[in-house]
């Protein structure tokens, strides 16, 4: 019996592989805040828009280490203090609050319509929760302007001290809010069509829903005798 010799193969090439978040991979997107294909994300890590919410949360992080950090000192000095006296509160106030919540409410009707496609009214509501976000900054002003009015200052004692920081503060740092509805209004008509990604829309609406739950905090702390 004659003995074969077996030769094995050659060894195959391999193809370069394809990165699948180049320009002409499958999964290509343009890395914008718009709708679309996925982020290019060759180390595996976080995508842009990952971070983008991951900076919103670090944001609120810090505010909410301020706001404890102004309790902490509210209490002790309303326990040392044998002057406070509960500043009476505006009634302005109170419509604030219902201001501020339906605000958030109207946030969340626009994302919901734009993910179900309506991009009309995703500008609308958009635009009723910038005009919202406004009228609660100048509700704050005009309560201010009514202690003033009754001779309540920010020095006047250390109850009125405390009202005039922590509103301040957190009409401070809602401005930074209507910031970023203002540039959600510019970007909305792109953001609808997709060429923008909507990370901008829902970081927004994160911080704006954390805003609206740190007013009630400020509400309670200031109305309850604690």
């Amino acid at each position: 019996m004659g003995s074969s010799i077996l030769i094995p193969p050659p060894p195959e090439k391999n193809a370069p592989e394809r990165d699948p978040g180049s320009p002409g991979g499958n999964g290509g997107g343009d890395g914008s805040f718009g709708g679309g294909g996925g982020d290019w994300n060759p180390g595996g890590g976080a995508t842009p828009a990952e971070v983008s919410i991951a900076g919103v949360w670090v944001a609120i992080a810090a505010i909410v280490m301020l706001f404890a950090a102004l309790t902490g000192v509210m209490m002790i000095r309303k326990r040392i203090s044998e002057e406070w006296v509960a500043t009476a509160l505006p009634p302005i106030v109170y419509w604030n609050s219902v201001v501020l919540l339906v605000s958030s409410l109207t946030l969340e009707f626009s994302r919901g319509s734009l993910t179900a496609g309506l991009s009309r009214r995703f500008f609308v509501w958009l635009y009723v929760t910038l005009a919202l976000g406004i009228a609660f900054v100048a509700g704050q002003v005009i309560a201010w302007r009514e202690l003033a009015q009754r001779g309540v200052y920010l020095a006047t004692d250390p109850s009125s001290s405390f009202f005039y920081l922590l509103t301040g503060a957190h009409a401070l740092h809602l401005l930074g809010g209507i910031i970023a509805l203002i540039i959600l209004v510019v970007q909305a008509p792109k953001i609808a069509r997709g060429l923008r990604r909507r990370t901008l829309l829902d970081g927004t609406a994160v911080y704006w829903h954390f805003m609206y739950g740190l007013w009630v905090y400020i509400l309670l702390l200031l109305v309850l005798k604690v």
